[in-house]
């Protein structure tokens, strides 16, 4: 999948699985997943949610974009809109005011999609790390 292009289908099938079935999982489990299908039945489009106890810009637990992914051949048409503004009344039912997001220092696609749909740029870092 172009989103994850470094990982394969089985570094996802365990959350994936325990998500869809309301168990356990060690990695990140989403709150919510938000699908465009296709009229084939294939998808166009996701969005996985998670509530964060930290968000950059954010005050106290926030719901998190991890993953939004529209196909190419389907951007430009409002699913990734749709998908946010899904994402917007999940949050509002459950109380939170804010909702948060990241993307790559290098990826202005998902820079200019984010302020398309309202996100506002709050900080920008690089992360390193040291092998030990």
């Amino acid at each position: 999948m172009e989103l994850y292009r470094d990982s394969t289908p089985d570094d996802h099938a365990g959350p994936v699985d325990a998500f869809l079935t309301g168990g356990a999982h060690p990695s990140l489990l989403p709150s919510a997943v938000f699908v465009c299908e296709r009229p084939d039945g294939g998808l166009a489009g996701f969005l996985e949610l998670s509530v964060r106890s930290y968000a950059e810009g954010c005050e106290g637990a926030t719901p998190y974009v991890e993953s939004w992914y529209v196909e190419a051949d389907a951007r430009g048409s409002g699913i990734g809109r749709a998908l946010v503004a899904a994402a917007e009344r999940w949050a509002r039912e459950r109380g939170y005011t804010e909702m948060a997001s990241d993307a790559g220092l290098e990826n202005r696609a998902s820079h200019q999609a984010h302020e398309a749909v309202g996100f506002q740029v709050v900080e920008r870092n690089v992360h390193f790390r040291k092998a030990l």
